[in-house]
C-alpha cells in the first residue's frame, strides 16, 4: 500500500468512526484517535464482509459495501467504547 493509500484509509478511518458513532445509542467516551482507528478496522472488516457477495467490485459507487461498512463501525464503536470504558474503571 502507497502513500496515497494510507491517506485514504486515514480519511476513510476518520468518516467510518465518526458516523458510527453518530449513530450508535448513548454517549461514547472514547478519544478520537481511537474512533478514527476503529474506523479504519471497520472500514477493512466491512470490505471483507462485502467481497463475498460481490458488493466491493461494482461500476461507480459500492453503496452496499458503505452502508456494511458503517454498520460493522457503529457496532466496533461501541464494543471499543465498552472495553475502554472497563479498562479506564480499572485504572
Amino acid at each position: 500500500m502507497g502513500i496515497g493509500g494510507i491517506i485514504s484509509a486515514i480519511i476513510v478511518g476518520a468518516i467510518l468512526g465518526i458516523l458510527g458513532r453518530a449513530i450508535a445509542r448513548g454517549e461514547q467516551k472514547i478519544p478520537w484517535w481511537l474512533t478514527i482507528l476503529t474506523g479504519i478496522a471497520a472500514a477493512f472488516i466491512g470490505t471483507l464482509l462485502a467481497k463475498p457477495f460481490g458488493w466491493d467490485d461494482t461500476k461507480g459507487i459500492d453503496f452496499l459495501e458503505i452502508v456494511l461498512q458503517v454498520i460493522v463501525a457503529v457496532i466496533a464503536v461501541t464494543l471499543v467504547a465498552s472495553l475502554w470504558a472497563k479498562m479506564r474503571s480499572r485504572a
